[in-house]
């Protein structure tokens, strides 16, 4: 009978562990793989919005995918991707920025929901963290490195663009893993969480 996964804190040892232990994890590589093809073709669907500000939802792919094999993996898929897409949807010069953005992404998902309990306010945690720290701060300062506006024009135009989309992108992540994760648990690839009459609930905190 295999093992049920518990619930770890990123603060222990065993957290650590468990998502080094990942790398050797055929499945969570199988699955890894599958999430860096999904990152690449998701990615090049986006909508454009103002001068190099785009939404794009591959980010619904990458926190299931977090959620699954953790911090460690979670960096490695976030290179991977960053690094493919570039070649096989090149859009100018490679930039090394947008490839810690896209790594940090990753792992912030990671950290706040491998071997958590998931909730809406993780959810919630991630994404703004996200949104504000990666996107806002440090999106705009490539985005200053790169273009002729200065860094509070790109930072206020994507301070707009993610505080509006916050709660929307919460908002679907709750869903897709509402959705999820009667399978991923049913597979042991995230512990059990607690379940409703239909799907499993998404507690609030």
């Amino acid at each position: 009978m295999q093992q049920v996964k518990p619930r770890l804190s990123p603060r222990s040892a065993a957290y650590w562990r468990a998502a080094l232990a990942e790398l050797h994890n055929l499945r969570s590589l199988v699955f890894a793989a599958l999430i860096v093809a999904l990152s690449i073709v998701i990615s090049a669907f986006y909508i454009p919005v103002a001068d190099n500000l785009r939404i794009y939802f591959k980010f619904l792919v990458t926190a299931v995918g977090s959620a699954v094999y953790g911090p460690v993996m979670a960096g490695l898929v976030g290179a991977a991707a960053d690094t493919l897409g570039f070649f096989i949807h090149p859009s100018g010069g490679y930039f090394p920025g947008y490839l810690l953005s896209e790594v940090l992404g990753n792992v912030i998902f990671a950290l706040l929901l491998y071997r958590r309990r998931i909730t809406v306010l993780r959810l919630f945690l991630a994404r703004a963290l996200i949104d504000f720290g990666v996107n806002v701060a440090l999106g705009s300062l490539w985005s200053a490195m790169l273009y002729s506006k200065g860094y509070v024009f790109y930072a206020g135009a994507s301070l707009v663009k993610n505080s509006l989309l916050l709660v929307p992108e919460v908002l679907l992540l709750a869903l897709l893993f509402s959705m999820l994760l009667p399978v991923l648990t049913r597979q042991n690839a995230v512990p059990p969480q607690e379940r409703g009459r239909f799907l499993p609930r998404i507690p609030w905190i």
